[in-house]
């Protein structure tokens, strides 16, 4: 299947974009592009770069070769602090501040100068099913509502991409259930686009619409993920 995308479609698009440490080869050569409201699974055994990939998108590591385009600007052009506002990670385990739920959804915006309003918070807890936990301490929350606050505290950057790196991995079934059902619905309502690093397959073929497959950093598959995912 053709799966490339007009650049001028792609919300962000990857030229042979790579990674070397030490003569090690992570990331080699990835291109692709992702359109708008897409979400894209990216999967792989373990060690195939999948993180790997995943942080070179917002320049938590830098790229030892190629590029990105960011809405058609060379992101190399932005400044790491804007692009990670942009796009937004999720890692695998939430890490959160000390303080209160509010406290942590208050730090990104006040790093541009800004200050969510009372009203702007508890809309961000409501989204991720929190509504009312404004003033409770993080450190007496269950791993499901922690991992909640941390994409409450990503959305309160207003991304317009999510990263997920295995979001879910660290959590029993249930609350790994309740955490795809608010990817699903953050996605819709937001209109974001997800890409999203995952170990489960069955996870995969709930969420994305697309995946692409590693294997030694590079990308061997890239298609539907119902047909790549069962191939």
């Amino acid at each position: 299947m053709d799966t490339s995308i007009a650049a001028d479609l792609a919300i962000l698009r990857c030229e042979r974009l790579g990674r070397t440490v030490s003569g090690k080869v992570l990331v080699d050569q990835a291109t692709f592009s992702v359109r708008q409201n897409e979400v894209v699974a990216i999967v792989g055994p373990s060690g195939a770069g999948k993180t790997s990939l995943l942080r070179l998108l917002n320049r938590l590591d830098e790229p030892t070769a190629g590029t990105a385009y960011l809405r058609g600007t060379d992101y190399r052009q932005i400044p790491p602090r804007e692009l990670r506002r942009q796009l937004s990670m999720v890692m695998q385990r939430p890490y959160l501040f000390s303080g209160t739920v509010e406290q942590n959804l208050q730090f990104g915006p006040k790093q541009r100068g800004e200050t969510l309003s009372s009203d702007a918070v508890e809309e961000l807890l409501s989204q991720v099913g929190l509504r009312g936990y404004a003033a409770r301490n993080v450190a007496n929350l269950s791993g499901g509502e922690a991992q909640r606050v941390s994409f409450a505290r990503t959305l309160a950057n207003s991304p317009i991409v999510l990263l997920l790196d295995e979001p879910t991995s660290a959590l029993d079934e249930a609350s790994k259930l309740e955490v795809e059902a608010l990817i699903r619905r953050i996605v819709h309502e937001r209109g974001l686009t997800c890409i999203m690093v995952t170990h489960d397959t069955a996870q995969a073929l709930r969420l994305a619409s697309r995946a692409l497959v590693l294997q030694s950093g590079r990308i061997v598959r890239d298609g539907f993920a119902n047909e790549v995912l069962h191939g």
